[in-house]
């Protein structure tokens, strides 16, 4: 079963409807710069309303130690995801289980990021675009070869159109969602994100080859 991620998450309604919806994890940013940002005291007061086995995920962007141990003295039990230029010293260093985010774009060697990181949990492929995240936008999905032995985050640009086709065609252990079921930086739509997860099951339900 593809794992469904609800990231950048402000508000207790949109924790709420992506619960509901069977959401296996919610994302809040950590990264000031970002119109989805929450401070480690809003995201412990919105992971309140989450229920046993809904896992809380904290993003970073280059944080200094100061900013990780705020974050997890808010939630100590949340999954680290890196999406800045963080080597694996760096990502190891809270000693918590890891997503890297690698930005996807012609002659990136995903082979060896993959190896590089062989600690994260997970690899979350996204778009390479100006500044951190991706933008909103999907990549060429054909980047990612065959031979990527990490577990796999498919992201990027995804919405209830097009998640279907990424995970038939790659098989992610994950998929990760953000602008694909907003109605504006940071506000999610209840009713995106249940047609999002039902897309998901959908697809999950087919038989394979």
């Amino acid at each position: 079963m593809t794992r469904i991620k609800i990231c950048g998450l402000t508000r207790e309604a949109d924790v709420e409807a992506a619960v509901e919806a069977g959401a296996d994890a919610i994302g809040f940013v950590f990264y000031a710069k970002s119109p989805r940002a929450v401070t480690p005291e809003r995201a412990k007061a919105l992971a309140r309303l989450l229920p046993p086995f809904v896992m809380p995920v904290g993003l970073f962007v280059n944080a200094s130690d100061a900013e990780l141990q705020a974050g997890l003295e808010a939630l100590p039990n949340m999954l680290m995801q890196f999406h800045g230029d963080e080597t694996p010293a760096d990502c190891e260093r809270v000693r918590r289980p890891y997503l890297r985010a690698a930005r996807m774009a012609p002659g990136f060697d995903l082979v060896d990021f993959g190896s590089r990181f062989s600690s994260a949990q997970a690899i979350l492929l996204d778009a390479h675009v100006d500044g951190y995240g991706g933008g909103g936008k999907v990549f060429d999905w054909s980047l990612v070869p065959p031979s990527v032995s990490s577990r796999l985050v498919l992201s990027g640009g995804l919405s209830a159109a097009n998640v279907a086709d990424g995970i038939a065609r790659m098989r992610p252990w994950a998929v990760d969602v953000s602008s694909g079921v907003e109605v504006a930086f940071g506000l999610k739509s209840a009713d995106l994100i249940h047609e999002f997860c039902r897309a998901v099951r959908r697809v999950d339900a087919e038989p394979t080859c």
